[in-house]
C-alpha cells in the first residue's frame, strides 16, 4: 500500500516539511511512502481548455503534472502539506491540482461531478506566520485548509486530520502537543 507525500512548500526543511516528517515518521510499516516537493515539478500552467474533462487527461504535452497525476491515481492515500499563502495553498501546489482535476473529478453527460479517489484517506498539513488566533480569525490557516479540503473533496478523500501550525515567525519550533497530534493522525491510516 502506498501514500503520496506533497509537500507544497518551497522550503525542505521549513516548518510544513518537518510536521510532514512527524505525520509520516507514524504511519505503520505496511505503507511505502512516496514524498514529492512540489516546488522541484516542472509544470505548464492549465489553459483552462477544459478538454481534461472529456478526454479525462490534461491535453498539455507531458511535464511532471501528468506524472504526479499517475502517482496520485495509483496512491492508496494521500498526505499534503501546504503554507498559508493569502489564505490559501500555496501557488505551486494549486498548479498542480489545477492540472489534475480529471484525476480528482469525473464529469457525467449531464455535468454532474463524481469522486475518482471515493474513500482514500488524506490528511492536511499546513502552517502560517499569522499567530493565534489571528490565523482562524482572519481566515489564514482556515483559508488554505479549506482549499486543499475543497479539492480533496471533489476526490472523494477521507480526510483524517489536520495539522495546523499558526504563528511560525515568532514561534517557529513545533511544540510536543502538534507532534502528539501529528502521531495520532498518522496512526489512522
Amino acid at each position: 500500500m502506498r501514500i503520496l507525500v506533497l509537500n507544497g512548500s518551497p522550503r525542505k526543511n521549513g516548518t510544513v516539511a518537518n510536521l510532514l516528517k512527524s505525520v509520516i515518521d507514524g504511519i505503520p510499516n505496511k505503507y511505502e511512502v512516496e514524498w514529492i516537493n512540489v516546488y522541484e515539478l516542472k509544470i505548464e500552467p492549465c489553459i483552462a481548455c477544459m478538454k481534461c474533462r472529456q478526454d479525462q487527461e490534461c491535453i498539455l504535452p507531458q511535464d511532471d503534472a501528468h506524472i504526479v497525476g499517475r502517482k496520485i491515481n495509483e496512491a492508496d492515500g494521500l498526505i499534503i502539506g501546504t503554507p498559508t499563502h493569502w489564505g490559501n495553498m500555496s501557488a505551486q501546489l494549486k498548479l498542480l491540482f489545477d492540472r489534475n482535476v480529471p484525476v480528482m473529478m469525473g464529469e457525467k453527460r449531464n455535468g454532474m461531478p463524481y469522486p475518482r479517489q471515493k474513500g482514500k484517506p488524506a490528511v492536511i498539513v499546513t502552517a502560517c506566520s499569522t499567530p493565534w488566533p489571528l490565523n482562524f480569525i482572519v481566515a489564514e490557516s482556515r483559508g488554505a485548509i479549506r482549499a486543499v479540503n475543497h479539492v480533496l473533496n471533489y476526490g472523494g478523500y477521507r480526510i483524517l486530520g489536520k495539522i495546523i501550525k499558526p504563528g511560525t515567525k515568532s514561534r517557529p519550533q513545533i511544540s510536543n502537543r502538534l507532534l502528539k497530534k501529528c502521531r495520532i493522525v498518522s496512526n489512522r491510516f
